[in-house]
């Protein structure tokens, strides 16, 4: 893992212009473009920093629609007005959130820049199919009754001892969990993955999300890690 010039603050943020400076000096030389799928997961594009600052920082960049139609396997899923084989598949533009620019510690010189997604019309309407419109619009509810939304993300999983590899070929059934029985709040049970949940804090810290604590749950190999609560967008 990589440490990041802000790792030291905590903020792991940066902005336009320390971004061009960091580009300038050979820290960075790669950013990833990226938007929020309706799996949840990160998609887009990994840029060579000298081509995003002189073609994209101003303007952003697109992708396929079909990206907001496919199933968990990436493969295209019908009955979607916006994109399908009937009506064809376009491209939406990516539009450049410079408040989501931050470090990922765990890539060499590497920052992500999140975006959200508009059609190429006379407009750039917003795509408000997509989970962070869907999200932004509930914020703009809530500030419109005088609230603001906060929200503080706990996500459990489980690990493996399997390689991906492995996981794939026995069609991921089988797998040996790390823990044979239950680690619950158990510092023990967490000491045998504790390289694997130390690089996840120090990274996720690195790059500007705020950790509490991680910890063991109850299934076989089960563990949570439970960040700071923050505004939802």
């Amino acid at each position: 893992m990589t440490t990041s010039p802000s790792t030291a603050t905590g903020t792991g943020r940066l902005s336009a212009e320390e971004l061009r400076v960091e580009i300038a000096s050979g820290t960075i030389d790669t950013v990833v473009v990226a938007f929020t799928d309706m799996q949840g997961r990160l998609q887009g594009k990994r840029m060579h920093a000298g081509y995003f600052l002189d073609q994209v920082l101003d303007h952003g960049t697109e992708g396929c629609n079909y990206l907001l139609a496919v199933d968990v396997d990436m493969n295209t899923v019908g009955g979607y007005a916006i994109s399908s084989w009937e009506s064809g598949y376009g491209d939406m533009e990516f539009q450049l959130d410079l408040g989501t620019l931050r470090w990922i510690p765990w890539l060499p010189a590497t920052v992500m820049i999140q975006c959200d997604l508009a059609w190429l019309d006379a407009n750039r309407s917003p795509v408000t199919q997509s989970p962070r419109q869907v999200l932004k619009r509930q914020a703009a509810k809530a500030a419109s009754l005088g609230m603001v939304a906060f929200a503080g993300t706990e996500l459990e999983f489980i690990v493996f001892d399997d390689t991906y590899e492995q996981a794939w070929s026995a069609a991921y059934r089988g797998l040996t969990p790390s823990n044979q029985y239950n680690v619950d709040y158990s510092l023990l049970g967490t000491a045998r993955i504790e390289p694997l949940l130390r690089a996840i804090r120090n990274g996720m810290q690195g790059a500007g999300l705020p950790v509490e604590s991680v910890k063991g749950e109850c299934n076989l190999g089960q563990h949570e890690i439970a960040f700071r609560f923050d505004e939802v967008v």
